[in-house]
């Protein structure tokens, strides 16, 4: 994996072989994004399994029960994650159901390292299919506006927020992308001006507090975000600040366009007061790469999402389709449809 910590400064790339220390690098956001964190799941549970010593059908479940636990516990928000984990587990029982003789054990490790491997390609292809659906919503020349990073980074392809963004310039638009910092980890102007630069695509990064006189100032035809979890009714989870960007988007008359995959759907809950919110560690509010930037002995507050109101989202981008609201209605007929081409 990339370790997303050391961009734009260093590009280094860390092998695992122990699902612990992907659990770890999950929680420290190494890895990061919730279709990144839903795929880095899916193998870490994987390799957990293939390199698990059990020597029963048994104690390879208890271990695996345990090693599910471990990767619910790193990040909160994202349900991709959990998603991830429900998957595996399904690959997990049915794998036991027909494997069979003496080579079930290897059987089953062999199902869960193919399962992991689908995943991963299934949300290559989710992404193009994002894309290509959402690409035709942004203007055809101008500027448009995006929040933290919704790109390769942050999954297994080309992105969501920024696969529309960079399937959009494929098809020929003209476009500039105003990138807020985001703060307090820097995902925009770390993550996503690395990304946007190596496209080739123009970009200018901006303050976080810099959105509002943008939005009013700079003709930016639209804005595309990603989403952590997505509610029955439309409530999105996103990176802190997409929420006071949704009110200027309306305040400006500007699109609010959330790019998702199906996943991270929970239809489970009714609205984005559900939604659990992550609390990180203050001191990366009060600190950045191991420099104090505020005084000692100060508390900080670091929600590390916040919920946009579906009724601030013009339309939610996924790989069956656009949805629009009433958001309980069409997301259930995406959920309920086959994947559109």
């Amino acid at each position: 994996m990339l370790d997303q910590r050391l961009l734009p400064d260093r590009e280094v790339r860390n092998t695992y072989t122990d699902y612990q220390h992907v659990a770890r690098a999950i929680r420290e956001m190494e890895v990061r994004g919730a279709p990144a964190i839903g795929v880095a799941a899916a193998m870490g549970l994987a390799i957990g399994v293939e390199r698990s010593p059990a020597a029963t059908l048994e104690d390879l479940r208890a271990e695996f029960r345990v090693m599910c636990d471990v990767f619910s516990k790193t990040r909160p928000t994202a349900v991709d994650l959990f998603w991830a984990i429900a998957r595996m587990q399904t690959a997990f029982e049915a794998a036991c159901k027909v494997a069979t003789g003496t080579r079930i054990l290897d059987d089953v490790r062999t199902a869960m390292v193919r399962e992991a491997h689908l995943v991963h390609q299934e949300k290559k292809e989710h992404d193009e299919a994002i894309g290509r659906h959402g690409a035709s919503l942004l203007p055809r020349s101008g500027r448009v506006m995006t929040q933290c990073n919704a790109g390769a980074l942050a999954t297994a392809g080309i992105g969501t927020a920024l696969g529309v963004i960079r399937t959009a310039v494929g098809e020929g638009h003209e476009l500039e992308v105003f990138v807020p910092e985001t703060r307090p980890y820097l995902q925009g102007a770390r993550l996503t001006a690395w990304e946007l630069q190596k496209a080739g695509i123009p970009l200018k990064v901006i303050t976080d507090n810099m959105v509002g006189h943008v939005l009013k100032t700079a003709g930016v035809g639209a804005i595309v975000v990603g989403a952590d979890r997505v509610a029955a009714n439309g409530d999105t989870a996103n990176k802190i600040g997409t929420y006071q960007m949704a009110i200027l988007a309306r305040e400006h008359n500007v699109p609010f366009l959330v790019a998702a995959p199906m996943s991270t759907l929970d239809l489970s809950i009714p609205n984005g007061d559900a939604i659990p919110i992550e609390e990180r560690p203050a001191e990366e509010v009060l600190s950045f790469r191991g420099v104090r930037i505020a005084p000692e002995d100060v508390a900080a507050a670091h929600p590390a999402f916040d919920v946009t109101p579906s009724r601030l989202i013009t339309a939610i981008i996924t790989e069956r389709g656009v949805a629009r609201a009433p958001y309980e209605e069409s997301l259930q007929q995406l959920m309920e449809s086959r994947p559109a081409s």
